[in-house]
């Protein structure tokens, strides 16, 4: 499978350290780590941000043919916080040079996307509040059609509005986010009183919206998936959590390898909840791991 994800380039800031990341890249280097192929659409600046973040997808296997480097702007920064509901929470300074990327459908990256043969496009939120880059994205699924679109819609303070979510709902084949999210975006749309569930949210939205699947993920205790009109729920795994940044990254990629190939729902669901506890066992939003400690974790809950 060949992917080409856009979005963001970034160090997270923690009150003792920073960790690089971005929801975009994250999914991109684990699913390069699962034995797919993932070309990210991102920019950094010219600065020891950009410098070690260049870097640092060397190191993870990614190609950084698709990263441009920008001078007016600074490298992406995060400030990461914890919620109540135990999430973390981001302050994402911008703008940013992941602000800059190249819009053009005629770039030379988007040439070899287009003769290479690329199966899904992966986009967030963020990116996606300049008209510019919304309006690429849909140019470019265009042309790379018949590729579809997987839409991680995380939702960040500050950078996210309702007519652009229903927007890029429309351009996805497979749509993933969280519980919380379900919840504001039903709150936001529902008509009349009708009592909030996330099977009913999942058939309204995948209605209208002409999505053939979502993801809902539900923290320790795994995911909801509906898929053509059927729900299914699947268990999570019980880790000692280190932090949750970059898990439901994770979980996005281990979904879309195992969706892409056909396994059947609930083998895909557990194997995207084993990714994604994995990884939030671990320090840092792209830690190392191996296929072969996803399936021992799935094979042990057999």
């Amino acid at each position: 499978m060949l992917a080409c994800g856009i979005g963001e380039v970034l160090w997270d800031s923690f009150p003792d350290h920073e960790t690089f990341g971005g929801a975009a890249l994250n999914f991109c280097a684990n699913l390069q780590r699962l034995g797919d192929q993932a070309t990210l659409l991102s920019a950094v600046g010219k600065d020891e941000h950009g410098r070690m973040a260049l870097d640092k997808m060397r190191s993870l296997g990614l190609s950084t043919k698709g990263v441009e480097e920008v001078d007016a702007l600074a490298t992406g920064i995060a400030t990461v916080g914890v919620a109540p509901n135990g999430e973390p929470t981001f302050v994402i300074h911008r703008p940013a040079a992941f602000d800059a990327i190249s819009t053009s459908v005629d770039s030379p990256t988007a040439t070899q996307l287009r003769a290479d043969g690329v199966n899904w496009i992966y986009y967030g939120t963020l990116l996606q509040t300049k008209p510019e880059i919304e309006r690429f994205t849909r140019d470019l699924a265009r042309c790379l059609f018949p590729a579809r679109a997987f839409y991680d819609i995380n939702l960040r303070s500050g950078h996210w509005n309702l007519p652009l979510v229903k927007r890029l709902s429309e351009l996805a084949s497979v749509v993933k986010l969280n519980e919380t999210e379900a919840e504001m975006l039903f709150a936001l749309t529902q008509k009349g009183n009708t009592e909030f569930s996330l099977e009913g949210f999942c058939q309204q939205w995948a209605s209208t919206y002409d999505v053939d699947a979502i993801c809902v993920t539900l923290g320790p205790a795994g995911c909801m998936i509906y898929d053509k009109g059927s729900t299914y729920r699947v268990a999570g795994y019980a880790v000692e959590v280190c932090d949750t940044v970059g898990s439901g990254d994770a979980f996005a990629a281990a979904f879309l390898h195992g969706y892409d190939r056909g396994w059947p729902t609930s083998q895909t669901a557990d194997f995207a909840n084993a990714l994604g506890a994995l990884v939030a066992s671990r320090p840092g939003a792209t830690p190392d791991w191996t296929i072969n400690e996803v399936m021992a974790m799935t094979q042990a809950s057999k």
